[in-house]
């Protein structure tokens, strides 16, 4: 089955930040898919922004190596790289001072009404300036749109700022907070599965669903970005933003519509709704962990503090919550939220698990009857999953099991289907800012979480210690198992 291709106006791409990370192996990998099936029109523009200087020619080299880098061998077409290749250019600018401002403006000045799409892959501390810089050069119309990366701030109150900053040359319409989770497919088919089929949405409230587990596990360490990390931490990285958001899709009421702020607004009602966690509670229903040397799935792993080089940090690279939404949908089925490094395994999934049957017709030979789980697996191997019980084929009585009825995407849908980053970039294109953040969200979840890292910074604990290659500290899993339920694992 293949994918069917939306065609776009063309457009101008400028990458601030055009020669890091992120731009090499997402952006212009991305971009290069999406010139592979179509969808980038003739006259289209990439262009690199940095401060370092360098020729267009070495520009092109530097995509040229990100695209065999990252894009596997039967996927590259020269024909399309070529092609590829020729739209990109590059510019040096000096963010925080006047160099290079005019350059760019030049550039694009021989299409002044062309959407413009100015992608922000720098620190947040640059995201002010660069706006501002964007603004003082005459480069922000109606057209344009500004794409800002996580993390927005550290804690509400510096949110606030770049928010402020941000929002001070564009308007809320033309701006667009990147979640690349929300670009994955299965995170938008769990809004298919609930809003397009019959089955689940009557189950869909607490008096069907037990409790919803969230993991997001990384079987890697922190690798070059220990100096990053170490000022954000497990609940900074990955639960104010990630994990909140898969949270809200799968707690928000059905939407009117589709429309982006149709979406947000529901998505802000469940933020809104989130059982605040104090210094009274926060001892109970979170737990925090460190890693420390072990084995992971790569070999031999050292610890966070010896990647870190200093002998101890009160920084988190694991975190377990236990969250309640107290609204009338959800009153009483906890939701357990759990995110780490250098854990067993790299998996992301929603596991929605239902109340047991209310009586059993079974004599004790048939077996324990297990609950009915809904899997939802953003990575890897993205797919859908529901367990059943059934009759053990055979005979001898009647002797029950769990089965899945299992839709991995790669089989299913045999064609490549966008990475997150294709999907959200041409989304901006489109001026659809339904799988992006509004502020109000951003500053809610913040507003949740800061009294987190305040209880646990006035307590004076240091996170747990757990060895690399394990599911986290013990801690973590009493969690969840003093409440009679255990974390799924595969094939359980």
């Amino acid at each position: 089955m293949a994918s069917r291709v939306i065609s776009v106006e063309p457009f101008d791409f400028v990458a601030f930040g055009g020669t890091g990370d992120l731009v090499r192996r997402k952006l212009l990998p991305g971009l290069y898919h999406r010139d592979r099936v179509g969808q980038i029109p003739p006259g289209t523009r990439i262009l690199g922004a940095a401060r370092a200087p360098m020729s267009v020619d070495d520009y092109r080299a530097l995509a040229r190596e990100s695209i065999d880098a990252h894009v596997p061998e039967h996927e590259r077409d020269e024909e399309v790289i070529e092609r590829f290749i020729a739209r990109l250019g590059y510019v040096a600018v000096d963010a925080l001072g006047d160099g290079g401002w005019g350059d760019l403006a030049a550039l694009l000045a021989s299409e002044p009404e062309r959407i413009r799409v100015y992608y922000l892959a720098t620190s947040p501390d640059l995201f002010g300036a660069i706006c501002r810089g964007l603004e003082r050069t005459g480069l922000v119309s109606a057209q344009s749109r500004v794409v800002v990366e996580k993390p927005i701030g550290k804690s509400l109150a510096s949110a606030h700022v770049v928010n402020e900053a941000v929002g001070a040359v564009f308007a809320e319409t033309q701006i667009f907070r990147i979640d690349h989770y929300l670009g994955k497919e299965t995170v938008q088919n769990l809004m298919a599965l609930r809003f397009a089929n019959a089955l689940f949405e009557p189950l869909w409230n607490a008096a069907r669903i037990d409790h919803v587990q969230i993991t997001v596990a990384e079987s890697l360490g922190v690798e070059g970005r220990a100096g990053y990390y170490d000022g954000a931490g497990a609940l900074r990285d990955m639960v104010q933003n990630h994990m909140l958001q898969l949270l809200c899709l799968v707690a928000m009421e059905p939407p009117a519509s589709l429309d982006a702020d149709t979406v947000r607004d529901e998505k802000l009602k469940v933020l809104k709704a989130l059982k605040p966690i104090g210094p009274a509670e926060a001892g109970r229903v979170t737990v925090r962990g460190q890693y420390e040397k072990g084995a992971s799935a790569e070999g031999p792993a050292a610890g966070y503090l010896q990647e870190l080089g200093r002998p101890s940090s009160p920084t988190e690279t694991f975190v377990a919550l236990k969250v309640e939404v107290e609204n009338w949908r959800w009153a009483g089925t906890p939701f357990y939220l759990r995110s780490g490094k250098r854990l067993a395994e790299r998996v992301s999934e929603i596991v929605v698990s239902f109340r047991p049957i209310p009586h059993s017709v079974f004599d004790e030979a048939a077996g324990p009857i297990l609950r009915n789980e809904l899997v939802i697996r953003l990575q890897p191997d993205e797919g859908v999953k529901l367990s059943l019980m059934i009759k053990d084929p055979g005979p001898g009585g009647m002797r029950l099991r769990r089965v899945p009825l299992d839709m991995t995407f790669a089989e299913t849908f045999a064609d490549r289907h966008a990475d997150a980053y294709e999907r959200l970039i041409m989304d901006v294109v489109r001026g659809n800012q339904t799988l992006f953040m509004r502020r109000d969200e951003v500053e809610a979840a913040w507003a949740w979480v800061d009294p987190i890292l305040e209880a646990w910074s006035a307590s004076g604990e240091m996170p747990k210690a757990y060895r690399s290659g394990t599911w986290g500290p013990s801690a973590g899993i009493a969690l969840i198992e003093r409440d009679g339920r255990t974390w799924h694992e595969d094939g359980a």
